[in-house]
């Protein structure tokens, strides 16, 4: 029997904590979420940090701040900016980590942090050029292609860019997607599945894995 699909926590557990900060990823670890999902930006002096958008309010662009400048600044009292490394060891071996890659030409830095982490790692990104330069590079790591819009040829553009998982957003995904990727080794991972209906559906077709806000939600698949 097929067992079901991975329950990815999008950024954490977003709806009882800010996304992408430690106590967001302790909720999910504690949820028993298969994997976690978040997002990466480098700081002007190279620290890779986990952050969603390209600029942090009241600070600024992260590209052009230095560490120092964000290292103290709060998202909430109490709650600060991760960097990579300090989710690393929060994760540790308990669930695969998904790193999406938002900063530009950061994937250096990105995978120098990885290096030292001694759990499962896949990497995704909207930008394709810059997997493709991950996979030229002769990385091992799982890569991805996140996609919103036509996936008629999706699995040739992965090959293309040497991507073995596929991210659709999951009102496109189809079950001859699913069948494609999966008959090339990959696998197909939708987000952002909060409701049972939709999780159901998709696990129906044979989907690999369900982003989430709530991995909760995902419970009764």
């Amino acid at each position: 029997m097929r067992p079901g699909p991975l329950r990815i926590a999008h950024r954490g557990m977003p709806r009882a904590f800010i996304e992408n900060t430690v106590p967001s990823f302790r909720a999910a670890i504690s949820a028993r979420a298969d994997g976690i999902e978040l997002d990466v930006h480098a700081t002007s002096d190279g620290v890779v940090i986990v952050h969603h958008d390209e600029v942090v309010p009241g600070v600024g662009e992260i590209a052009r701040t230095p560490w120092n400048a964000l290292r103290d600044h709060e998202l909430a009292p109490g709650i600060g900016i991760p960097t990579l490394e300090e989710v690393c060891q929060l994760v540790d071996e308990r669930t695969e980590l998904f790193v999406e890659i938002k900063g530009a030409g950061i994937e250096q830095p990105v995978l120098d942090v990885l290096r030292g982490h001694r759990g499962r790692v896949a990497i995704h990104s909207f930008d394709h050029a810059l997997i493709r330069r991950i996979a030229a590079s002769g990385s091992s790591y799982r890569l991805g292609l996140l996609l919103e819009g036509d996936v008629s040829a999706a699995a040739e553009l992965m090959r293309a860019q040497g991507a073995i998982d596929l991210w659709p957003e999951q009102s496109i995904v189809t079950e001859a997607l699913i069948r494609d990727v999966q008959g090339m080794g990959g696998r197909v991972i939708a987000w952002t599945v909060n409701d049972g209906s939709v999780a159901r559906r998709l696990a129906a077709l044979g989907i690999d894995g369900l982003c989430t806000d709530d991995v909760r939600l995902l419970d009764a698949r």
